[in-house]
């Protein structure tokens, strides 16, 4: 079948939610759940999934970017953890998404000489022990020690002679939406029904079992009766909510919020990304594009689920965190992005979220219902892989050798990406662009830019094609303004001012495609301009509930 994810895709598999019976329905569409529904379609199994928002609309597109081992997890001794993850991270490097997961150098800063080299040069050996026992090349270099004079070549942003040289390493950076999106149309592209904006309202049951689950296009407000053999929550911080639905839930999921700041690249002058401690959590500061991404905070949280708000607080501990090692301080005025999402950790009742494990969990809520929780970015696979196992015993996983959309062409389009330069009129930098976010799907942009040269266009003040912004909803099931500059083109994450510049274009070439009218591009633009309002509203709060009060509209 096609990977297109286009409106009239969505009608069809909305169709096909009534009129089949699935082996397995997945609630949830974020990465675990895209991940569950390839690893079921790729066994041969007919699976649907629905998600009440957007794909990656949740945690799923505001993590740290990262595909790592967990370097941290070495000093907690959870090195089936870090193992398990170096292996995922080198799959994902060299063979399921090489296009989307590119290797990326980080800096670990020494304060002491020979005790923390010792220290952390033995994790970091293990480290690359661990990446080298997977099914083959880890994709990256082995971490090396750097002289004081080496780091201040590397790394001359950091402050003057407070740092006795550093280790350096290799680990993954990801586009997270643009993964869930990838897999998710992977899933597509195996049979798999993918509805989003689409959301549970109950569940069909067949005496004690469960035999499927009712569902609400919140669209249209149709409701259908889905029927599947199985049924899969795989919800995030939504999944003990809706197990309780069911019957009691096997276990408690614990929500940690963690933040993060956006600052222009020329802010830091470096040539590798950092890693460093901080009292409460470990600061990264990552390479993207035009800018740094900085964070992050782990802090438990009780408010909202949905838009969880970065708080005025988290952005000033952010920003200490960084200025401790920086030679130039950061300021508020610097920053030019924020977002904050919520991880799923399974919990009792009295841990604190910074000591609890990511592993995962898969358990059966009641008969016919299984929920997974847990885990991370890196590992979704093997999540996906579990959940499934045990829904559908007898079948045989094959996604860690089975290549994402657009990757089996990617190393071949990216040799040629001169000619992909010459042939749109972009920029060097800008085809690189391109073909880092669809790999060889880059020949679906280009059949756009054929049929219609206008959107072979820059978006001003970004680095993304028109062509991106219709592609979003004829291939990769946008459905509003906002599902296309926060999940499928990053401007909300990466430069705000560049979006509210850029939103009226943006909603001109999009309605079209989703047959808004003049009111209803409107409104659109009025949805995604009033959430950013509340957002940085939310900023200057200095604690979490009033931050929530303003960015969600809860009451006090």
């Amino acid at each position: 079948m096609s990977s297109v994810l286009s409106p009239s895709r969505r009608l069809a598999d909305r169709d096909r939610l009534a009129s089949e019976e699935f082996d397995l329905l997945v609630v949830g569409g974020g990465i675990v759940g895209a991940g569950a529904a390839l690893d079921a379609a790729s066994r041969g199994l007919s699976v649907a999934l629905v998600e009440a928002r957007d794909l990656a609309s949740g945690t799923s597109s505001r993590s740290s970017k990262l595909v790592h081992g967990g370097v941290r997890y070495l000093e907690q001794l959870e090195f089936g953890l870090v193992r398990e993850a170096l292996v995922e991270r080198g799959a994902l490097l060299q063979t399921l998404a090489p296009h989307l997961v590119r290797p990326v150098r980080f800096v670990m800063p020494l304060t002491s000489g020979i005790v923390q080299r010792g220290y952390f040069g033995a994790g970091l050996s293990l480290y690359d022990l661990f990446s080298r026992l997977g099914v083959g090349d880890p994709g990256v270099d082995h971490h090396r020690h750097l002289s004081q004079k080496q780091l201040e070549r590397a790394m001359p942003g950091l402050k003057k002679g407070a740092f006795r040289g550093a280790l350096t390493y290799f680990d993954g950076r990801v586009d997270d939406a643009r993964l869930v999106l990838t897999v998710a149309r992977t899933a597509a592209e195996h049979g798999a029904a993918i509805v989003t904006r689409t959301e549970v309202t109950d569940f069909l049951r067949e005496g004690e079992r469960v035999v499927g689950a009712r569902v609400r296009d919140t669209e249209s407000g149709v409701e259908i009766d889905v029927r599947a053999r199985q049924v899969v929550l795989a919800t995030g911080v939504w999944t003990e909510e809706l197990a309780e639905r069911a019957g009691e839930a096997p276990f408690r999921v614990s929500a940690s919020k963690g933040i993060h700041i956006t600052v222009p690249r020329d802010r830091i002058p470096s040539k590798a990304g950092v890693i460093s401690r901080t009292e409460k959590s470990v600061l990264f500061i990552i390479p993207w594009g035009d800018q740094w991404l900085i964070g992050t905070t782990d802090t438990a949280w009780n408010g909202s689920l949905e838009e969880p708000p970065a708080t005025g607080a988290d952005i000033d501990y952010v920003l200490a965190a960084a200025n401790a090692i920086l030679e130039t301080p950061l300021t508020r005025d610097d920053v030019v992005g924020t977002w904050s999402g919520l991880r799923p950790l399974v919990a009792g009742k009295t841990a604190e979220t910074t000591k609890l494990s990511r592993e995962h969990t898969v358990a059966e809520v009641v008969p016919g219902l299984t929920a997974v929780a847990g885990g991370k970015l890196t590992t979704y696979r093997v999540m996906a892989q579990d959940v499934v196992d045990a829904v559908a015993p007898g079948t045989r996983s094959v996604t860690l050798t089975l290549p994402l959309h657009g990757a089996a062409g990617f190393t071949e389009a990216w040799e040629n990406r001169a000619f992909l330069a010459s042939r749109l009129g972009l920029s060097a930098r800008d085809a690189a662009h391109l073909l880092k976010r669809h790999g060889d799907g880059v020949a679906e942009i280009v059949d756009l830019v054929d049929s219609r040269p206008e959107l072979g266009a820059v978006v001003a003040g970004t680095h993304y094609l028109a062509a991106e912004v219709v592609h979003a909803v004829t291939h990769e099931g946008a459905r509003t303004l906002d599902d296309i500059v926060t999940r499928r083109l990053r401007l909300r994450m990466e430069n705000r001012s560049a979006l509210v510049a850029t939103l009226a274009d943006i909603a001109g070439w999009a309605g079209p495609e989703l047959n808004w009218s003049a009111k209803e591009r409107r409104s659109q633009i009025r949805n995604v301009a009033d959430s950013l309002d509340a957002e940085r509203a939310a900023e200057k709060e200095t604690d979490d509930r009033s931050a929530d009060r303003i960015r969600n509209g809860v009451l006090a």
